[in-house]
Parts: C-alpha cells; sequence; structure tokens
C-alpha cells in the first residue's frame, strides 16, 4: 500500500467515524456477558470478522473510486449454534428443587396421665337425667374419688388408658368418670385430647349410661384406635347382688365428629338366666290356742315352673311373718341367706311342672307388724345364689286365715 493509500484510508475512517460515531449506543451488561461467552469459541473469527465489518463501507467506497485493489477472498465460516436465552435447564443428574410447601404440623400428644387430668379444667359430656345436679359438667375439676354420698362431683375412676382415636398419628386419652348419687353412680366413658396450646380439651363420650343400660365396669382402647367398653344391663348396689347384671363388651369408633358402636351386642333383652315361678296358696288355717297362747296353723302352697330355666332349688321367704316353723316341710329347709333375710330352701323344679308343699306354724294371735301374713317364692341355683323373677308378680302371696 503506497503513502498515498494510506492516506485516503485515514481519510475514509475518519469520515467513517463524523458520521456514524453519534448514533453508537455501548451495549448493556447482559448483552456483554452474552457475548463474551459466545467469543470464547470463536474469538479470532468473530474479531476479523467485526474489522472487517467495520471497515466494509469505506474501502469498497475508496475501492469504488480508484480501482487500485482486488476484492478480498471471502473466509468460509462454520455456523454457531445460537446460545439458548434465558436460565440452563437442569440436567437429570441435578438435585431437585426443595419443596417451598409448608409442612403439616404435627398433631398435638394428647397422653394425660391421671395427675394431668386431675389438675386440669375440662368441660364433660352431659349426664343422665337422673343424676343430682352436683354431677356438673362446665369447667369440671375431676376429684380423685372415691366419690361419697355426702358430695356427689364428677370421679375419675382408676387410670386413663391411651391410644390413637382419631388416627391423627397422636395418642390420646380415655378415662371412666362417675358421679355418685345415693348408693350407685352415673358413669361414662371420656376421651380427652389437647389443643395445639397445649390444653385439654373433651374429644367426646364414648358410652354413657342410660335406660337399659346402667352400668360401666371397665374399658380398653385397641391398637387400632378402638374403644371396648365393659357394660351392664343393671348397677349392682343397694340391695342388688353383683351376680346379678347381664354384662357385655361393646365397641366404640370415632366417626370424625362423635363415638359410634361398631362392634358387640346393641341391647340385652330377656336375661336367659331366669324362670317364671309362680305361687298359689290356700288359706291358713289355724287351730285351738296352745298354754301360750299360741295356735297352729297349717298352709298348703304349689310353686309351678312355668319356664324356660330348671330351678335348682325352690325357696320361700317371708315365713316369718306367719309364725314360727313348727312343722311340715318346713322341716327339710335350707335356710339360706337373701336380700336381707334367710329363706327356706327345698327341692329343684323343673320347667313345666308343679310342685305342693304343707307348711305348719305356731302363730301368735296378734299377728305381725301391720297384720299382713304372706309368703314369697324365690329361684336359687346350685351355687346357693338367688335372682329375680321375669313375673314377680305371681311370686307373692298373701294368705287368708281362717280358724
Amino acid at each position: 500500500m503506497t503513502e498515498l493509500d494510506d492516506i485516503l484510508v485515514s481519510g475514509e475512517f475518519a469520515a467513517f467515524r463524523d458520521a456514524y460515531g453519534p448514533e453508537v449506543r455501548p451495549a448493556g451488561p447482559a448483552e456483554v456477558r452474552r457475548t463474551v461467552r459466545r467469543r470464547r469459541r470463536r474469538a479470532a473469527v468473530t474479531t476479523a470478522a467485526v474489522v472487517a465489518l467495520a471497515v466494509a463501507l469505506p474501502v469498497a467506497a475508496n475501492a469504488a473510486l480508484h480501482e487500485r485493489r482486488s476484492p478480498a477472498p471471502t473466509e468460509s465460516v462454520e455456523p454457531t449454534p445460537s446460545e439458548p436465552t434465558g436460565s440452563p435447564t437442569p440436567s437429570a443428574t441435578s438435585s431437585p428443587t426443595p419443596s417451598t410447601a409448608s409442612p403439616t404440623p404435627a398433631a398435638p400428644n394428647g397422653r394425660i396421665s391421671r395427675a394431668q387430668l386431675l389438675a386440669a379444667r375440662v368441660d364433660l359430656p352431659d349426664w343422665p337425667s337422673y343424676a343430682p345436679e352436683s354431677c356438673t359438667v362446665n369447667d369440671v375439676r375431676l376429684d380423685p374419688g372415691p366419690g361419697i354420698i355426702a358430695d356427689p362431683v364428677p370421679v375419675l375412676f382408676g387410670e386413663p388408658r391411651y391410644g390413637d382415636l382419631d388416627g391423627d398419628g397422636a395418642v390420646e386419652t380415655v378415662a371412666l368418670i362417675a358421679c355418685r348419687f345415693g348408693e350407685a353412680s352415673a358413669k361414662q366413658v371420656v376421651a380427652f385430647d389437647r389443643d395445639e396450646r397445649g390444653r385439654v380439651v373433651t374429644l367426646g363420650q364414648v358410652v354413657g349410661v342410660r335406660e337399659g343400660m346402667g352400668d360401666i365396669t371397665d374399658f380398653s382402647v385397641a391398637a387400632d384406635g378402638t374403644v371396648r367398653a365393659h357394660v351392664a344391663d343393671i348397677q349392682p348396689c343397694c340391695s342388688t347382688p353383683q351376680w346379678w347384671p347381664q354384662r357385655q363388651w361393646r365397641t366404640y369408633t370415632w366417626t370424625g365428629s362423635r363415638f359410634s358402636q361398631t362392634a358387640g351386642p346393641t341391647k340385652f333383652g330377656t336375661d336367659p338366666r331366669l324362670t317364671d315361678l309362680r305361687l298359689t296358696a290356700g288359706d291358713l288355717v289355724l287351730g285351738p290356742a296352745d298354754a301360750s297362747g299360741k295356735r297352729p296353723g297349717s298352709v298348703t302352697v304349689t310353686v309351678t315352673n312355668k319356664g324356660p330355666v330348671d330351678v335348682p332349688g325352690v325357696g320361700f321367704g317371708e315365713q316369718f311373718t306367719i309364725g314360727e316353723p313348727a312343722g311340715g316341710d318346713l322341716t327339710r329347709c335350707r335356710m339360706t341367706p337373701t336380700d336381707g333375710s334367710d329363706a327356706c330352701v327345698l327341692d329343684g323344679l323343673q320347667v313345666g311342672r308343679s310342685r305342693t308343699y304343707t307348711f305348719r306354724f305356731l302363730v301368735d294371735p296378734a299377728g305381725p307388724p301391720g297384720g299382713q301374713r304372706s309368703l314369697r317364692v324365690i329361684h336359687f341355683d346350685a351355687q346357693g345364689r338367688y335372682w329375680t323373677d321375669l313375673r314377680l308378680r305371681d311370686n307373692f302371696v298373701n294368705l287368708h286365715v281362717v280358724g
């Protein structure tokens, strides 16, 4: 290139800068970073291309004027794939992005000890209508027991038991609560839990006494969260013996809003251990008074077993209202305790059979207190235990005295 050519090229560069320089704007930081990444692989080629592009217009104009240079050979360049925009896609081996969802909080621990339950104030389910007003339900501080007649208040019976009743992964507490009135107690099995602040709250009543189910004696909590309650049709108290109640195990399950029975018998029905004895009697016939003023008396009675159970022993009670035993079938009596007095127990009696007995007494003409002489038939089993009857009204007779 001659000196004249150098002067011409320099002049063309100066003219180019004066014409286009004000329109050029520097690229922003993002564009610079993308450009740098592309140029790492093709730095030399890209640099040459940029220089050629910058020179092309003035050089071409100069060549057209002077026709002193031949065109430069065109360089063949392999196209480079364009870089993707935006964030790169993670590879298959990339670590997964942690979830931004908030974890579900764990259910409160509902295991409440006996001491904690006694220290808390709780709301209880309703007591049966026959319970006294002192058997409260709101803001109750349970008594450690045993309940007394003079102070009937809700009492915690025994130790609580535990299990996951509602399927939330945490255990709840089950307890037997009672409130005494007279010689009996109203009872209910109650489930307790804790709220999110750790306070003791009542989940609900599992089962409570009601008409036809007079007692709850025990309960257990199974691994599947069901509660089994040992219930009875009547509650032994007062003069009711311990062996009279019918007893059953019934199963209860939390249904989301309350407990419902899911297994076991739903009612007691007629006690299969009982039968129907019927007593009839003739007149009490009195004879002349002896030296002491007492009169001999004789009465014949008939007992019929109308079923459905054979009776191992037929007993007679209240014979003391008639007089002193003085012979007849009374000489074979096995005197056996009943509810407050002894009964004369004789032979057994099968279903559908009848037997007649004759009793002799020495009768005081003044008569018993109240003046009524009566007799009662009683069912005894092989263990000497006495039972009630399916039809009590035909177990009694008031004797008609003649003579």
